[in-house]
């Protein structure tokens, strides 16, 4: 087995030691402490919970993969699969399937990484979250500014503003073979400035075969007056990757020479994304415009090893948008935000397998070699909205609304139905994959919202708020069918709900604490007729708490946790089960993660974390679970210098058998993501 972690252990635990004879020598550095996000700056009394990752918490996670960071987001369960591979959970069960990833909408500076009918599960993998500024999370449908897909929430990646002078350099060093290097430099030249934000990836893996080689970078511009403030950028991603996929078995997770092994060598993803923005903002008396235009380019090439027929998956996809604000100020205590978002887009796709399906008798007659899908779409996007606040003395009345429309224009560049690519007749009555004619499609969305909170003291407030939130279809789900499914008749699914709750800060504490209760409609998914139907419904109650508390001028803790029952509402047979009020599987009741930080000297602490997560079930019926995990980890950073910095982590100290995601499929039983053993990293970072 590779056991590469003894370098940073040795390190970590010379810290302690390292910092008592250096203390005199180094100049203290800023305590971690949690600040407000740029929505919440300008409005104290805003009527949703939004959760920020801050820079400080950023750096002191160093996070090799976003799950690492969204543990500390309370509602939140990012269930990691291998490499940069993950399923999002927030205030929702994991979710997965062709056009699941349209339940949780994702942003890089306010930006959605992919357009809104061809989002991928793993998207988040484009985002600049490795060296973001701070990472935003608004949790449910609580805005007119966000349309389709921001049903269950909108995770935000800020990247830093890299147009004033300085910048770092840094490189984390960690077990089985994990590298990365680090680059962040700017140049303030007045009322312009320029910079680079900049990170390589280099990891070799715990499994066998598998390996992450990832290059991300931002530029940045800026050029402002005393009217006008124009900001652009660009983000440029590039992603290989070997996949290593589930082990199987029961709890086959502790068995340490299966966890390891990788039984899909072949298996690979390739990605890389383009995004470029421009951002104007002018300042008109007391009014605010601001307008950004962007351009997205992205395509990737993907092994589906999880297939029958190990088929190859192209896609690309691109397009340019436009988002508009104006903020018109109507009377001392009104304030009017209207505004136009749209965009176009064109997709390409494209399924093909190079070798005859291996298995039973009805696979290989089934799934044929050649090109099983291939087609084109194209996009168009339009959103007007508006909302209202209206402040009366210590109440807040948020009242909006937004109009989305959509229209597919899909054109099908094969035979359509159900046949091989030559048009020849699969066995047993036909083949898997089925292709409907070209068609165009529309959906329109009207989604409504409303807040109220209330300043019960200068630094606390109560909220309310009722939204709708909705996704139109993906275009995964309306075109690449199956069996005899040769056209679809969906609808978006609708997502109506109501939170309360309580934030603030008391004596020493920061807290944010909700309950909500949300129902889905129309839920999309596919049958045991293998149709994409839209038949399914849910129910989605929950509590979360987040709480940062100093204990003492040395210690202090920060605390997120979550209990939250996800259960399906519509009726639905399956193995002679009515699913009906179940569990929905991949949704663990209780999430919870702690961080106790000592600040041992002026320049260096130490951190213990746990993190939780409860038993849920692995699949609908309800017939199989696992079990859940606790894991430790133990950070430490050491701030040298004004300008040389250390740390070291030290992630599952107890060295525990976990998996990082458990399913169970009537086709191959239970079936994990095996978590890593005992893993520790070492960061040096300096910067001027």
């Amino acid at each position: 087995m590779k056991r590469h972690y003894l370098p940073p252990l040795l390190l970590l635990s010379q810290l302690p030691l390292i910092a008592i004879a250096k203390k005199n020598d180094a100049q203290p550095i800023e305590r971690i402490t949690t600040t407000a996000s740029r929505v919440e700056a300008l409005s104290t009394q805003l009527p949703v919970i939004i959760s920020v990752l801050n820079e400080a918490q950023l750096n002191a996670i160093a996070p090799t993969h976003i799950e690492e960071a969204m543990q500390r987001v309370a509602g939140a369960n990012i269930q990691r699969g291998n490499g940069q591979e993950y399923l999002p959970a927030l205030r929702s069960p994991v979710l997965s399937g062709a056009g699941a990833c349209g339940g949780l909408l994702t942003l890089e500076d306010g930006i959605a990484l992919r357009a809104a009918g061809f989002c991928n599960i793993n998207e988040l993998f484009e985002a600049h979250s490795e060296m973001a500024q701070r990472i935003e999370v608004l949790k449910g449908p609580g805005s007119a500014l966000y349309g389709s897909n921001a049903v269950h929430g909108v995770i935000n990646v800020i990247t830093p503003d890299t147009t004033q002078d300085g910048g770092l350099i840094g490189l984390d060093y960690g077990s089985f073979g994990y590298n990365r290097y680090k680059l962040r430099a700017g140049h303030d030249m007045g009322s312009s400035g320029l910079g680079i934000n900049a990170s390589i990836t280099d990891d070799s893996g715990y499994r066998d075969d598998e390996s992450v080689k990832q290059q991300k970078v931002n530029l940045r511009h800026r050029y402002n007056n005393s009217d006008l403030a124009l900001t652009s950028g660009l983000t440029y991603t590039h992603l290989a990757q070997q996949t290593a996929g589930f082990i199987t078995g029961l709890k086959s997770y502790k068995d340490e020479s299966i966890a390891q092994q990788n039984f899909d060598p072949d298996a690979f993803r390739k990605a890389r994304s383009l995004r470029v923005w421009s951002n104007a903002t002018w300042q008109i008396n007391d009014d605010t415009l601001s307008t950004t235009v962007y351009f997205r380019n992205q395509s990737m090439d993907f092994f589906k090893h999880f297939l029958p027929g190990t088929p190859l998956e192209y896609n690309s996809q691109t397009g340019v948008g436009l988002q508009s604000l104006y903020q018109h100020q109507l009377e001392d205590n009104i304030k009017l935000n209207v505004g136009l978002d749209g965009e176009y887009t064109r997709a390409d796709f494209l399924q093909s397998q190079n070798k005859p399906t291996q298995g039973s008798a009805f696979l290989v007659a089934t799934v044929p070699q050649g090109k099983h899908y291939d087609y084109d779409v194209n996009a168009t996007l339009y959103a007007p909205f508006a909302s209202v606040d209206l402040q009366l003395n210590d109440w807040l009345v948020t009242l909006g609304a937004r109009y989305e429309h959509m229209q597919y224009d899909y054109t099908n560049n094969m035979l359509a139905g159900r046949t091989k690519e030559d048009g020849t007749e699969c066995g047993f009555g036909g083949c898997r994959y089925s292709r409907p004619a070209s068609t165009k499609n529309n959906f329109s969305n009207l989604s409504p919202k409303l807040g109220v909170s209330y300043q019960y003291t200068v630094n606390n407030l109560l909220y309310a708020n009722f939204s709708r939130g909705y996704r139109a279809p993906q275009a995964a789900e309306l075109y690449q069918l199956q069996r005899q499914q040769n056209t679809t008749n969906l609808s978006a699914e609708i997502a109506n709900n109501a939170e309360f709750g309580l934030k603030g800060v008391y004596q020493n504490s920061r807290y944010n604490l909700s309950v909500y209760a949300m129902s889905k409609h129309h839920t999309i998914y596919r049958d045991s007729d293998f149709f994409t139907v839209n038949n399914g419904s849910s129910r989605h109650r929950g509590i979360e708490l987040e709480l940062e508390h100093a204990l003492t001028s040395t210690w202090s803790v920060n605390f997120a946790a979550s209990y939250a029952k996800h259960s399906y509402t519509n009726e639905q047979i399956l193995n002679n089960i009515n699913i009906k009020d179940n569990d929905v599987d991949t949704a663990p009741r209780k999430i919870a993660n702690l961080d106790l930080t000592w600040q041992a000297f002026n320049n260096a602490n130490v951190a213990l974390q746990w993190h939780h997560v409860g038993r849920y079930y692995t699949d609908p019926e309800n017939l199989h679970s696992y079990d859940g995990h606790d894991i430790l980890s133990l950070r430490a950073q050491w701030q040298i210098t004004n300008n040389l910095a250390l740390a070291a982590r030290i992630i599952n100290l107890t060295d525990t058998a976990y998996a990082e995601r458990a399913d169970y499929t009537s086709f191959t039983g239970d079936r994990y993501f095996p978590g890593r053993p005992r893993n520790a990293m070492i960061s040096a970072t300096y910067s001027w």
